[in-house]
């Protein structure tokens, strides 16, 4: 009974881990078609801009309400383009003086040091931050107060590293949570941003599950939930649940073409761990797209850290994949070429024994219509006959074994041709370039040909394994967890056995770069526990037949 729990309760994992990678490549699949579209929810953001552009300059409107329309349009430009924003404020700025309203002067003048402290502008955002008297601010104002004050010293913090200025931000938050309505979601994320920082994992992640729950793609704290969330399940090591919710977050910052965002550069950023350089760099890509229309410097900063390495990586593998694809048609082009001249060798000799069978047959008739005197030597050539139709045998089992070979690789070859044909012909593009440079098929000869390479040579040489760590000592060996499979450096000192010492030669067999074969060599005499001098001549002794005197 607990048995069929227990195996109940493991396929119940299996389906949920199952069920929730696949909801995460259906969300990466979504991402890569909404990075696409970009320009499609941006021109949507630049209808509702210019429809409240239009109407804050058909009418004379009066101060107050041309100050609620700037204020509106700096809100839909936040995020958006910064520099746009921050020519509202600055215009509900200059009006708010004209008015002679403190209020007004106080809260255009935070907006417009939030957006300075976002564009970089550090200096400018200080200035105005300690013109502010907090003695005499009303209690309306002191959230944003509070909340511009700890994203100024975030944002400063970021550009210099030090954590002087981490410890002001935490500071300024906890005085915002003092002041905001506990029942605002405002006062909720930030409790949750707190408790992230505490690492108190568990409870910020319940926290704000139960407030995505309550908010749509098109709220504007969606993409920020869900960004949280994946530094949370970051922070656990649940890589899927990671991918998901950067995803959604950056999905929703796409849909809403919110620009000033982080959750794509920290998909790319763990595509790149992940090694999937492909997926890493376009989203890098759309990134830096986004940085230099917002202008957002802050986040340049973020970006730079480890833009370079991707860029890199990116660049080196489609080098390689170029490379393997050059090597890859010279090979077929001289299997191609070895494959015709053997099979017109084969078929020389086919014709050859089948004249040598028919010469022999005639003989064999002509043998037995001699008489007994001379049956000692018909029984000798009656054995030679035996012996050459066993030889013939056993070329024709070779030669089955050849063509067999010969037959399964062409098939391979016509069936990958095929493949890409009918992904030319059908325009699949994308999918045609993805199998252009995918390196499984080479992977998987490669691997084949290792494993006959391991199989024929420790026929060859069954003892090879132990009499090569003989060699080395005790506390150095590395003995292959399999009998019947060599590790890297033994299929280096197995080709050096079978008389293969250049290590150019080595290299291009094993696919290392020749200072890797280098290293490996002078490893393993560095090893030795006999002469460093003498060590591969050994080596190559290993195996040796001994004649018998």
């Amino acid at each position: 009974m607990k048995k069929n729990f227990f195996i109940f309760i493991m396929l119940l994992v299996a389906t949920n881990e199952m069920l929730a990678q696949n909801e995460c490549n259906s969300l990466l699949v979504q991402i890569n078609k909404e990075i696409d579209n970009k320009g499609y929810y941006d021109e949507i953001k630049e209808q509702e801009i210019q429809k409240n552009k239009q109407l804050l300059h058909i009418y004379q409107l009066p101060p107050e309400q041309e100050y609620d329309f700037n204020k509106k349009i700096s809100n839909l430009y936040r995020k958006y383009i910064i520099d746009s924003a921050i020519f509202y404020t600055e215009k509900n700025l200059r009006i708010a003086s004209t008015m002679h309203n403190a209020d007004m002067i106080i809260e255009s003048g935070l907006q417009l040091a939030q957006l300075y402290s976002t564009a970089g502008m550090y200096i400018e955002a200080n200035n105005i931050l300690n013109n502010i008297d907090r003695k005499t601010l009303p209690e309306t104002l002191l959230p944003l107060y509070f909340e511009t004050y700890s994203q100024f010293y975030g944002h400063y913090a970021q550009s210099n590293d030090r954590i002087i200025y981490y410890y002001k931000n935490e500071d300024y938050r906890d005085s915002l949570l003092m002041v905001l309505d506990k029942n605002s979601l405002l006062y909720e994320i930030t409790c949750a941003e707190k408790l992230l920082q505490e690492r108190q994992f568990d409870t910020a992640e319940k926290q704000l599950l139960n407030i995505l729950e309550r908010l749509t793609e098109k709220d504007t704290d969606y993409a920020l939930v869900a960004y949280l969330l994946g530094n949370i399940y970051q922070a656990k090591q649940n890589v899927e649940q990671q991918k998901k919710y950067l995803a959604m977050s950056a999905i929703a910052d796409i849909k809403n073409s919110i620009k000033d965002n982080a959750s794509i550069q920290s998909l790319a950023l763990l595509h790149y761990k992940l090694n999937d350089i492909d997926q890493a760099y376009k989203y890098m890509k759309s990134a830096i797209d986004d940085i230099v229309f917002s202008n957002v410097r802050f986040r340049t900063i973020e970006l730079s850290s480890f833009y370079s390495i991707i860029n890199a990586a990116y660049l080196d593998k489609e080098a390689k994949q170029k490379e393997k694809l050059q090597l890859y048609l010279l090979l077929i082009s001289i299997l191609s070429l070895f494959l015709a001249v053997a099979v017109l060798y084969v078929y020389k000799q086919m014709r050859k024994m089948t004249k040598i069978q028919k010469k022999l047959y005639l003989t064999n008739q002509k043998l037995t219509e001699l008489n007994q005197i001379i049956s000692l030597s018909n029984e000798q050539l009656s054995k030679v006959n035996t012996q050459l139709e066993e030889s013939n045998r056993i070329k024709e089992e070779y030669i089955s074994q050849f063509f067999d070979l010969c037959s399964a690789y062409i098939n391979k070859l016509e069936n990958y041709r095929k493949l890409l044909n009918r992904k030319a012909m059908n325009h699949q593009h994308e999918e045609l370039f993805n199998l252009l440079k995918s390196t499984t098929l080479v992977d998987d000869e490669l691997k084949q040909l290792y494993e006959t390479f391991d199989m024929i040579f420790l026929n060859l040489y069954p003892t090879f394994i132990a009499d090569f760590y003989s060699l080395i000592s005790c506390d150095e060996q590395t003995v292959p967890k399999q009998s019947k499979t060599l590790n890297t450096e033994l299929r280096i000192f197995a080709l050096i056995r079978l008389g293969i010492t250049d290590s150019m030669k080595i290299a291009g067999f094993l696919r290392y770069s020749l200072s890797t074969i280098y290293n490996y060599r002078t490893k393993m005499r560095n090893k030795a526990i006999v002469s460093r001098d003498k060590f591969e001549e050994i080596v190559m002794k290993i195996g040796s037949f001994k004649v018998k005197r």
